[in-house]
């Protein structure tokens, strides 16, 4: 008998232009409750109204930036996936927003195993960052170039020495009902 999936039952929020691509996300996530949108209003109005255990968000076409602020704001873990916004920049920016990752569309086909690990991490407390660039800093490197981090040296000697994220984890935590109002 299979072993359940660890997203099984988990309520996800997948919001992409492509519908191939949310197709595709459905498949994969098949025993999770996956809603989706294909477009900014429809994915702002779901995130407004609803609540998810996980949100993926594609960047481009769907203003997935926004949607990322918007997400946060409700305290929803949230994961970028995405291929033309795959850049060093909207990397950082995702990380400073409060993202928990940030996936390029090209380990689509092991999405289940990379978002177990992923929301497994973020639920233990454990840096989710950490253990997405130990999976995938070789593909970073070879996408990005071997001195991507140069640019923004200070930021990545505090990130790869602790792996706190500053912005994205103070975002996250103003929003945290388990935090508000204790006086952190």
């Amino acid at each position: 008998m299979p072993e359940k999936s660890y997203l099984a039952g988990k309520s996800i929020l997948a919001v992409d232009d492509e519908a191939d691509i949310l197709e595709s996300i459905e498949d994969i996530l098949e025993d999770s409750r996956i809603d989706c949108a294909g477009d900014y209003s429809s994915a702002s109005e779901k995130i407004r109204n609803n609540r998810y255990d996980l949100v993926i968000l594609d960047i481009m076409g769907v203003n997935g930036l926004k949607l990322l602020d918007e997400s946060v704001a409700r305290n929803f873990p949230t994961v970028m996936l995405t291929a033309h916004a795959m850049n060093p920049e909207a990397l950082l920016t995702a990380i400073r927003k409060g993202a928990i990752a940030y996936l390029p569309k090209e380990t689509l086909p092991d999405l289940e195993e990379l978002l177990t690990a992923i929301f497994k991490a973020h639920e233990q407390g454990e840096p989710p960052w950490k253990l997405l660039f130990e999976r995938l800093g070789d593909f970073f490197d070879k996408r990005f170039g071997p001195n991507w981090k140069d640019k923004d040296k200070s930021f990545w000697a505090d990130f790869d020495i602790t792996y706190q994220i500053g912005k994205g984890i103070e975002e996250r935590v103003l929003h945290d009902e388990r935090i508000i109002g204790k006086g952190i």
